[in-house]
């Protein structure tokens, strides 16, 4: 769950309607997520090398649909969100990548962070729009908000006996529900206008 900024309604790329770019990356984000955590699960959240890699693509991914986002904006719009979430989950992916070898617990304490600071600027984000062209940020807010909740969970979660990935995976899934549920809004809004 990751900060999301979008275009205005009278942006070029909107061209009085939701930005149909934004709701194709918002069904991708979905989708990615849901495998990403299917893989996930069935590595039964090890270490390995394929731990370890699933664990530094899912904020490469971030960052590379951030950078979708900023782009297809046109250079228009308020994209100093995106910026701030292109340089969280680029410190994320080198953070996790270091901490894959040193375990579980230090992997749920950089993701706990991750989600901790990402969900913060995504709830900021979402409460200065949610007055404004793209109104309806509701799944935004919630989603940021919960990121925030979610990762103080990892981090404690970090010292219990046993530690688990398991719910690393669920976040991601809910992440990637509350983009399907944005692009929706988005398709309804454009049937809308």
């Amino acid at each position: 769950m990751t900060t999301v900024d979008s275009p205005p309604a009278d942006s070029p790329v909107t061209a009085g309607r939701p930005a149909p770019a934004l709701r194709r990356l918002y069904f991708v984000r979905f989708g990615f997520a849901v495998v990403w955590a299917a893989l996930l699960f069935a590595d039964k959240s090890h270490l390995g090398a394929l731990g370890i890699t699933l664990l530094v693509v899912y904020p490469l991914f971030d960052v590379a649909s951030a950078i979708t986002d900023v782009r297809s904006a046109g250079g228009t719009g308020p994209i100093r969100g995106l910026q701030v979430n292109i340089a969280i989950s680029t410190i994320a992916t080198v953070a996790l990548g270091v901490a894959g070898a040193s375990g579980v617990p230090a992997v749920l304490r950089v993701w706990g962070a991750w989600a901790i600071v990402s969900g913060a600027v995504q709830l900021i984000v979402g409460l200065s729009r949610r007055k404004g062209a793209m109104g309806g940020q509701w799944p935004m807010m919630l989603s940021g908000g919960i990121s925030v909740l979610a990762g103080a969970s990892f981090i404690m979660g970090a010292s219990a006996s046993d530690p688990k990935l398991t719910g690393v995976a669920g976040y991601a899934v809910l992440g990637g529900i509350f983009f399907l549920v944005s692009a929706l809004r988005l398709g309804r809004a454009g049937k809308a206008s």
